[in-house]
C-alpha cells in the first residue's frame, strides 16, 4: 500500500531532494533479535515481503541469545525485503538486517548505499539495540529509533530511553506497533524528515562564506 493516503506532505516535489539521482532510495531496518523486524518490514511492504526465515534449531542453543524471546520459532538468516511506493516520485526499498551477533558481517554490505536505517527496540530487552546505534552513528548513517510497543503498551518513558541509549537530541524516537501499518509509516514518516534536515542543513553550510 502507497503512503499517498497518509499525508499530504508526501506527494510534495521536495520530497525528491532525498533521492536526486534516482527515482529509488534504500532504508535498512535493524537491531536485536526478536525485536520484531521481519514483522514490521511485512507490515508496510505494498509487496509480497522477500523473507529468509529458518526454523531455529538446537544448534543455536548456546549461540543466539534467546532470553525474552524463548517463544521465538524462525529467524532471519539474511535479509527481510519490502517495497513502499512513497510518491510519484520515489519508491523506496526496506532492507531487514538479520539480529542475531553472527550474521554482524553482513551489515556492511546491506547498509551500502542507504539513505538512512530504523533501529528498532524492545525496552523488554533495550540492550539487545546497543550495537546498531553503534553501528550507524560511527558511520554517520542517519537513522530513527522505533520503540516497538508489545501489547500496545510501553512501561518506559521515551526520554529515560533517549538517556539509556545515549541518543544524540536530533535523533527522532518514535513509539509504535510493528503490527499496525499507520504506526510503521509513522517510524518511516520520522526518518525521512530527519533525512531532509540533515541535508538542508548541510545545504546551508555549503552556502556559508569561507
Amino acid at each position: 500500500m502507497a503512503f499517498a493516503d497518509y499525508d499530504p506532505d508526501l506527494t510534495d516535489p521536495d520530497l525528491t531532494a532525498i533521492a536526486p539521482d534516482a527515482a529509488t532510495a534504500k532504508i535498512l531496518v535493524a537491531g536485536g533479535f526478536g525485536v520484531g523486524k521481519t514483522t514490521l518490514v511485512g507490515t508496510i511492504s505494498e509487496t509480497v515481503p522477500l523473507r529468509t526465515e529458518e526454523l531455529i534449531t538446537e544448534a543455536s542453543v548456546g549461540v543466539d541469545d534467546m532470553a525474552g524471546v524463548e517463544t521465538k520459532t524462525t529467524t532471519t538468516v539474511a535479509m527481510d525485503f519490502g517495497r513502499i511506493t512513497l510518491s510519484q516520485a520515489l519508491v523506496v526499498y526496506l532492507f531487514g538486517a538479520p539480529g542475531q551477533d553472527r550474521f554482524w558481517f553482513m551489515w556492511d554490505d546491506l547498509s551500502r548505499g542507504a539513505l538512512g536505517a530504523v533501529v528498532l527496540a524492545d525496552t523488554r530487552r533495550l540492550e539487545s539495540c546497543f550495537a546498531s546505534v553503534d553501528f550507524f552513528e560511527h558511520r554517520g548513517i542517519p537513522f530513527a529509533l522505533g520503540v516497538n510497543c508489545f501489547d500496545g503498551r510501553c512501561e518506559e518513558d521515551p526520554d529515560e530511553i533517549r538517556a539509556a541509549l545515549d541518543l544524540s537530541p536530533d535523533v527522532p524516537l518514535v513509539l509504535c506497533d510493528a503490527r499496525d501499518k499507520e504506526s510503521v509509516k509513522g517510524v518511516l514518516l520520522a526518518l525521512l524528515e530527519h533525512v531532509m534536515r540533515g541535508l538542508a542543513a548541510e545545504a546551508a553550510a555549503d552556502r556559508q562564506p569561507v
